[in-house]
């Protein structure tokens, strides 16, 4: 019986953590706590607060002081680590998105060939995004919300996938390559912002035949891309 790619183990992405759990506070004694570490911590649990506020009441309606209160952190120690909640909010985006791409291409080099690849690459994508549905919404969804900065944000997300190509195999197709892979890119983008969008991201896992299969048509005919979704059978 075939087996599904495997998924990495859950990433520790902004919003994953509570940002005041006791465990997680710095603790007083005769050692003084470095400056740097001290900032540390509280830019981790700014960002895990902000995600989850975020992804509960909306970006629009999000206040700095809701902020700071999901973090225990105070307002003069946000402004020092942050201009604002687009500066929060892109903040929590890069550094999430970096580690979840890192992820996939990790999934994908293990691959042996690229359908292969394809299917380990999108896996650890659905199945990240699965176990973190408030940085899900966040990023995903609510960056609709941030406006122009949000946008260029999403483009270069976006941009990021076509490095998933490089290793096309080599067919003669009717359009550009690069046009019918940012098409191809920008169909799997949608299916898991609807999904997320309708609250069941729970259930991203489950696109992964149909996604697969999206992306490897195009490249490798029917046919072939859906033989290379059950390649065990």
């Amino acid at each position: 019986m075939a087996t599904g790619p495997s998924v990495p183990p859950a990433l520790v992405l902004p919003g994953t953590r509570m940002a005041r759990d006791p465990e997680r506070s710095l603790r007083r004694g005769p050692r003084r706590t470095s400056p740097e570490l001290v900032a540390a911590n509280q830019r981790d649990r700014l960002l895990d607060g902000f995600v989850r506020t975020v992804a509960q009441v909306g970006y629009a309606h999000t206040r700095v002081s809701d902020i700071c209160q999901a973090a225990g952190v105070t307002r003069p120690v946000f402004y020092d680590l942050f201009k604002g909640k687009e500066d929060a909010f892109l903040a929590a985006h890069r550094y999430g998105t970096t580690m979840v791409i890192g992820a996939m291409e990790e999934a994908h080099a293990k691959a042996p060939d690229w359908p292969s690849a394809v299917r380990a690459g999108l896996g650890a994508l659905l199945g990240i995004l699965a176990d973190a549905p408030a940085f899900a919404v966040m990023a995903i969804v609510e960056i609709d919300a941030v406006g122009p900065a949000g946008w260029v944000a999403r483009e270069a997300l976006l941009a990021r996938f076509r490095d998933f190509f490089t290793d096309l195999p080599k067919v003669e197709l009717p359009i550009p390559t690069d046009e019918l892979v940012d098409t191809v890119v920008g169909g799997v983008y949608s299916a898991i912002y609807r999904r997320i969008a309708a609250d069941r991201t729970a259930e991203l896992p489950g696109l992964l035949p149909g996604l697969a299969y999206f992306v490897l048509a195009p490249f490798l005919g029917p046919e072939r891309a859906a033989a290379c979704l059950n390649p065990d059978a």
